[in-house]
């Protein structure tokens, strides 16, 4: 076949996924096209495939998956010559107001044009059928394989000034939808009966300064890193692991926490109660003392830390990893391709 993949900007997940797929569907013997604007092409590369900065150089492949609903409008505009069309949607909207009411919009008319709908989360299948998808199936994106902790734990803490003191980290970009404030507030809570804690941020973004500000005005124990390339040892070094957004389908930061046997204290929102089932401690969006109360519960109860940490591994073990996933995409796209889209 000759696949082509059509993404919009992007510097995260959607990207990473789209950049494991091009590898395995190339070693597959299938002949692979990249749509992606010129700065997204270039920090992914998508190699061995050809790369196209517009929509029309798909129009000869045999199947074309669009990744997002933005995606999935640019497809929509040359629908005749871009079929059968899949389209992933690897997010929700949650943007409010009249730019919150045309993603909306959109989303309708991505999810009745397509003729696969496939969602990262069960969350996104029910909304995708409910705004009128024809088909819409669940596909979870997998984790990338996790690099090898290069560094030991003591040797990360004394790098960050921490020694011994309880650890608590979040990777995420420093955006509304992470929901920071409430991480900020959760931290202020823990140090109340926790006063050594040390909350660890690693991510860039547009509430950095603002975040900051509050930090220094309260005082209070949370470190903004940055952008790291080291994730995986700071995983390592950290007791627990803290995720505090309004939504996710299957955060990855979540599933390297688990792989790696790091506690989860989490948001119960999107797809992330079914992807950490019984083995994190979840609570409602923006519940600071619920999340608070999780925090201290695993650094002051170390069976229940250990037993998380089980869980999370035995959990992780079971999820399809990228060649399954790529796996499974092809056979959608030949079922697809023999039916005639």
């Amino acid at each position: 076949m000759r696949i082509g993949l059509l993404l919009a900007e992007s510097r995260g997940g959607i990207g990473q996924h789209v950049a494991s797929l091009v590898p395995r569907f190339v070693s597959a013997g299938h002949e692979v096209v990249v749509c992606a604007p010129p700065g997204t092409a270039e920090h992914f590369e998508f190699a061995p495939a050809t790369v196209v900065s517009q929509a029309a150089g798909l129009r000869d492949c045999d199947v074309v998956h669009a990744h997002g609903y933005r995606a999935g409008m640019t497809a929509l505009r040359d629908r005749s010559r871009l079929r059968p069309l899949v389209v992933t949607w690897h997010n929700a909207v949650i943007a409010p107001g009249p730019r919150g009411l045309v993603m909306r919009m959109g989303q309708r008319l991505v999810a009745r044009g397509a003729d696969l709908t496939l969602g990262a989360s069960s969350d996104l299948v029910d909304l995708a059928k409910s705004l009128g998808a024809r088909n819409a199936q669940l596909a979870p994106v997998a984790a990338p394989a996790m690099p090898r902790i290069r560094a030991r734990r003591a040797d990360v803490r004394r790098e960050l000034g921490i020694g011994e003191q309880p650890m608590v980290l979040t990777v995420g970009r420093l955006a509304p939808q992470k929901d920071y404030p409430t991480l900020l507030s959760v931290a202020a809570r823990v140090h109340e009966s926790t006063p050594d804690a040390v909350f660890v941020v690693v991510g860039d973004g547009p509430l950095r300064d603002n975040l900051q500000a509050r930090i220094d005005a309260e005082e209070l124990p949370v470190r903004l890193l940055g952008h790291r390339n080291d994730v995986a040892d700071l995983l390592g070094a950290a007791d627990v692991f803290l995720l505090t957004s309004h939504w996710e389908a299957r955060a990855l930061v979540l599933q390297e926490a688990m792989q790696v046997g790091v506690p989860v204290v989490a948001t119960a929102v999107g797809g992330v109660p079914e992807l950490v089932g019984d083995s994190a401690v979840l609570a409602f969006p923006a519940d600071a003392d619920g999340l608070a109360d999780g925090v201290r519960a695993v650094l002051a109860e170390p069976e229940t830390a250990n037993a998380m940490r089980t869980r999370g591994r035995e959990l992780a073990s079971r999820w399809m990893d990228e060649d399954a996933v790529a796996k499974n995409l092809l056979d959608i796209y030949a079922g697809l391709v023999a039916a005639g889209g």
